[in-house]
């Protein structure tokens, strides 16, 4: 162990009507150090830079391998998951805030509910309990296969919330996650049963029309995942729909 030390600003809030403030801490480096790492020395030491003892920080995290998305956090004004941000790569001091996309709940828990009830708006699932043997699943074209792995691949960190500038206050706008949720179970051969029901949902209010194209979305998820692509797909996919529905009156 060193005397290097990790200088950290966190915005504070103790609970969800209360006033934000900023604390600062220094707590002890380690190699390899990951910004949950930083956040545990706080939590072992709650004693910020004046030598005031304070509350420990409190956030969220489950899986500490970028597969659940609960840590998700702003992290120097970027939305990023803190268990697979590095200490080392980044400026010091380092600036840590809740997502501003969601309700904060205290310091940097935010309420993710709105995405949530986004999923359920458009049908996130199949519609199938599981409480009889349907046989051998369908088998899915390799191509539409690995589109549907990567789709797959979402963790609803709402990352993808945070960076779009379309989801806002004043924007009924479902979100890209959701959109792209759309396209994965209207991918597969069961999920199609119901996907004339997406695709009604996405062509309403705060559907695809609401997107502006501006890619901030596809730029900040950890996974990667193809969402603008999903929306252009989808765009297809409803003037199809469209064209269907008109001629079938």
């Amino acid at each position: 162990m060193t005397g290097k030390t990790v200088h950290l600003k966190i915005n504070r809030q103790d609970g969800p009507s209360s006033e934000p403030y900023v604390e600062e801490f220094n707590v002890p480096w380690r190699p390899s150090m990951n910004i949950i790492s930083a956040l545990i020395e706080i939590r072992r030491n709650p004693m910020n830079i004046n030598g005031d003892e304070t509350t420990p920080v409190q956030w969220e995290s489950v899986c500490l391998e970028e597969v659940c998305g609960a840590c998700s956090m702003l992290v120097n004004g970027k939305p990023r998951q803190a268990c697979s941000t590095l200490v080392d790569t980044l400026e010091q001091p380092i600036h840590l805030a809740p997502l501003k996309t969601f309700p904060c709940e205290r310091d940097l828990m935010v309420d993710r509910q709105k995405m949530f009830d986004a999923l359920k708006e458009v049908k996130a699932w199949i519609d199938i309990d599981g409480t009889y043997d349907m046989g051998p699943g369908p088998k899915i074209p390799e191509k539409d296969r690995q589109w549907a792995y990567e789709l797959s691949k979402c963790m609803t960190c709402g990352l993808c919330f945070e960076a779009c500038p379309n989801v806002n206050p004043y924007s009924s706008f479902i979100g890209p996650a959701p959109l792209s949720q759309v396209r994965l179970f209207n991918t597969h051969p069961t999920g199609q049963i119901q996907a004339e029901e997406r695709l009604d949902q996405i062509m309403g209010d705060g559907g695809l029309t609401s997107c502006g194209n501006a890619a901030n979305c596809a730029e900040v998820c950890p996974k990667e995942i193809p969402l603008t692509h999903s929306i252009a797909e989808l765009n297809k996919a409803t003037t199809l729909y469209s064209f269907k529905r008109f001629f079938q009156l």
